[in-house]
């Protein structure tokens, strides 16, 4: 892959009260979307004492790192994690231009967001997809 179009792939950022929480759904993602390692994509949980909870210092790093210009897709397991990443945006200089919150299901939204992130898709698309999730039925 160029890059180019490395350049334009939507980051991500998974946010989780556990850092081992976020960091194992990171892999998993990565894992299911055929290793998709040229996708950004950045776990951000726990505290930075490394106790459950959520950071803001920590999100706003992991969103920096993945920005790659084409936007940023947030991902948040719970509670506070969703308040966290809503004070970020609202306060509007500590995330990347273009940075969203995506409602959707953690686990599952993150895998459809890596795949679809993947293949180049723009922001629009990759919320979309791991809203879309949220109707994977199980039984």
């Amino acid at each position: 892959m160029s890059d180019d179009k490395e350049e334009r792939l939507v980051g991500i950022v998974l946010v989780s009260h556990s850092a081992q929480v976020a960091a194992s759904v990171a892999e998993l993602a990565r894992g299911l979307a055929g290793g998709a390692t040229e996708v950004p994509v950045a776990p951000a949980g726990g505290t930075e004492a490394g106790e459950l909870g959520t950071s803001a210092e920590l999100i706003a790093a992991a969103a920096a790192s993945v920005d790659r210009g084409a936007g940023v897709a947030v991902l948040t397991d719970l509670g506070s994690a969703v308040l966290t990443v809503k004070a970020l945006l609202a306060e509007g200089d500590e995330l990347p231009d273009n940075t969203r919150l995506v409602d959707a299901p953690f686990v599952e939204g993150a895998v459809a967001a890596v795949v679809t992130a993947a293949t180049g898709a723009d922001l629009a698309a990759v919320e979309s997809a791991a809203s879309e999730a949220y109707t994977y039925r199980k039984v």
